[in-house]
């Protein structure tokens, strides 16, 4: 920009006080001016073409300035000289040549005359200089127009080849961002993901189960989008920030103060306005996590709030926490849409400075008006580049406790960890023994134990059933078989082997277990019941034959293949009971764990799946959690809890016979004469 206005406007395309081509005589008359060495370096400088004139030999742009120095004072001379310079000159030579005057002389009274000029020395010399080349080439035929033209053409293609390299510089740095900031993300829900797989419930219990969505999905959402941006303005803004810096440098305007006024109040502006957004960005993505909570629920549960008519109750605790979130967006929002008035203001505010005091200098003949407008122009590229880093720094309060929270999942400590030595790495032969050796286990910072010394062995082979009134630890029992949690004391063993000595994979794959609420998985029937993975077709059939669910899946147009929505849902519960317990068939584990796996079922399918269980599970251990009590008559042995202990232990007659808790379960349940029939009456 400086140098279209100024050279190529201002000075027709004469970019150096040094003359490409020049005439003997003015080679002759410029030496007058000089200093013995000075005209021999110019000389040296030059080259005698055939029809006699000089022409510049190839030059650096630094030897060009240094000729330009040496030069620019005599050639400014010659322009000032009237009509008469020729008898000037003459007498000049003349007197040289009889010794009345000195070189020293000459030199001394162009010191003088340059004193005179004061501060606007350098600039009316250079101007001068200049026209006086131009007169010289216009003196060797020279089309000035044309040369201009040229010179306008040379630097205005130089200007568009800058644009075209950064437009693509600017492709490739976004195409870069977007490929990284995807793989950061990528790489994110991975690493999460993985986390919370390997979260005991102890873990899951620290972090609500919207919580994790919200920090898998939405926070690792902020932290892509920072990413995208950082990546191309952390690339950009620099680059054009320190060439504004380096560019500005070079005008020598004297107006360097006002860029760093500007860059001082956009800091100012950034760290006050931070200072009081941070917070609420915090407060934010709580609100986030307890809006998804508060969704999940009514979502959930819309079948029981419509039951109970409670819409206008839930709507209404909807509405609050959405009205707690958009307060504090607005807040935030309001903060931040502060930021690019007041960033305005301050570009404008700087642009009325550089144009009043570079007014000052243009006028005062210290500063030509190209070097003003380029100083406009890379104070404002300075500008932009602290903009675009204030356009971030808008966003990253916000991802900062976005990453915050990402970071908590990823370092959250397990609780629950493979042994570095496992114990079952060389044993292949395993017969699924499980026992209880005086186990005890209490919740994080529960007060008392959920079970106390507990002790049993359930055998392959047999049925173990548990049983007891609600609360009293049943499915907490299976959850330690699993290693859901560890026990606080005593040890549970499979085998004689301390199952916290043994990796979690092996342990999960000896066991098959059927949760006491049916979970399936969107996809199909058969992808649900091979959920174990390496189940063959005919495996998947005859697991569904013995869990009772063949005739309803015969039943469907497409059969194995049709599908199961998310969680389910287009199946009834004692469909989807049928199907979990298959899933767990078809895995042919060494030790069966039903959690109340039967309710769901009517007596009639109950008798047939057990008749049928009974007889694949010869080979393995089988433990039942039940409620009733017509499920677990038959057991070889049944656990009576009570409050986290064991009240007893034994058949069904023989519980009868010593178990005064059984006894109540028993009356409660069954009839007199179903009490009479079991041989229990007392």
């Amino acid at each position: 920009m400086s140098d279209i206005v100024d050279i190529g406007i201002q000075q027709s395309g004469i970019e150096y006080a040094v003359p490409e081509k020049m005439q003997e005589s003015t080679m002759e008359d410029l030496c007058l001016f000089l200093s013995d060495q000075d005209a021999r370096k110019l000389q040296r400088s030059y080259q005698k073409n055939s029809n006699g004139n000089y022409e510049l030999k190839k030059q650096d742009q630094e030897t060009l300035q240094e000729l330009e120095s040496i030069v620019g004072m005599p050639l400014a001379v010659l322009f000032s000289m009237t009509k008469e310079a020729d008898k000037d000159l003459e007498q000049i030579k003349a007197l040289l040549g009889s010794n009345q005057m000195t070189k020293d002389q000459i030199l001394a009274g162009e010191e003088q005359a340059k004193q005179q000029m004061g501060e606007m020395s350098e600039s009316i010399i250079s101007q001068k200089a200049r026209l006086m080349v131009r007169k010289e080439y216009e003196a060797l035929g020279y089309q000035m127009q044309d040369y201009q033209n040229r010179y306008m053409l040379r630097t205005g293609a130089k200007m568009l080849t800058m644009t075209v390299i950064m437009t693509l510089a600017s492709i490739v740095a976004g195409l870069f961002a977007a490929r990284v900031s995807a793989k950061v993300g990528r790489d994110l829900r991975g690493s999460v993901f993985k986390k919370v797989v390997a979260f005991s419930n102890s873990e899951m219990e620290q972090f609500s189960t919207a919580s994790l969505i919200t920090r898998s999905t939405n926070d690792i959402q902020q932290v892509q989008m920072v990413v995208v941006l950082l990546l191309r303005m952390i690339m950009y803004a620099p680059i054009i920030g320190i060439g504004g810096v380096i560019k500005v440098s070079g005008t020598r305007t004297g107006m360097g103060w006002i860029i760093g006024v500007a860059v001082g109040s956009i800091i100012l502006l950034v760290g006050v306005l931070m200072s009081v957004s941070m917070p609420r960005f915090k407060k934010m993505q709580t609100l986030v996590d307890r809006l998804n909570l508060v969704s999940r629920e009514i979502l959930t549960g819309v079948s029981v709030i419509r039951a109970f008519s409670r819409e206008k109750f839930e709507e209404k605790r909807f509405e609050g926490a959405s009205r707690d979130l958009m307060k504090t967006q607005l807040f935030t929002s309001r903060v931040m849409s502060m930021m690019m008035p007041a960033m305005m203001l301050i570009m404008n505010c700087v642009t009325v400075l550089i144009v009043w005091f570079g007014a000052k200098g243009v006028d005062l003949g210290n500063l030509q008006v190209g070097d003003m407008m380029a100083f406009i122009t890379y104070t404002m590229q300075i500008v932009m580049a602290f903009l675009m880093i204030t356009m971030i720094s808008v966003m990253l309060p916000r991802a900062g406790v976005a990453a915050n929270r990402i970071e908590e999942v990823i370092q959250a400590s397990e609780t629950i960890l493979d042994p570095k030595h496992p114990q079952d790495d060389k044993k292949e032969d395993w017969s699924g023994e499980v026992a209880f050796e005086d186990v005890s286990f209490h919740y994080p910072q529960a007060a008392e134990d959920a079970l106390s010394h507990i002790s049993f062995t359930a055998r392959p082979g047999q049925t173990t059933a548990i049983i007891g009134s609600t609360g009293c630890g049943k499915s907490t029992l299976l959850n330690l078989i699993l290693r859901f949690f560890d026990v606080t004391g005593g040890r549970i063993t499979i085998d004689g082997v301390d199952i916290r000595q043994m990796s979690q994979k092996k342990l999960r794959h000896l066991v098959g277990y059927v949760p006491q609420k049916g979970v399936l998985f969107s996809g199909s029937i058969a992808s649900n019941i091979q959920f174990a993975g390496n189940v063959s077709e005919k495996q998947m059939v005859e697991a569904a034959e013995i869990a009772q669910a063949k005739e309803f899946i015969s039943e469907k147009e497409e059969g194995y293949q049709s599908p199961i929505s998310q969680g389910g849902a287009n199946v009834s519960g004692g469909q989807k009971q049928r199907i979990s317990i298959a899933r767990a068939i078809a895995k042919n584990p060494k030790v069966y764990l039903f959690d109340d796996s039967f309710s769901a079922l009517d007596y009639k399918t109950d008798v047939a799946l057990r008749k049928a269980l009974q007889e694949k599970t010869r080979n393995a251990a089988v433990i039942i959690v039940a409620q009733r009590i017509s499920t677990i008559l038959y057991a070889d042995q049944i656990i009576v809890l009570e409050d986290g202990r064991i009240s007893g232990i034994g058949t069904h007659k023989e519980l009868m016979d010593t178990c005064e808790t059984y006894q109540e379960i028993a009356r409660s349940q069954l009839s007199e004469q179903e009490l009479k029939n079991q041989g229990g009456a007392d």
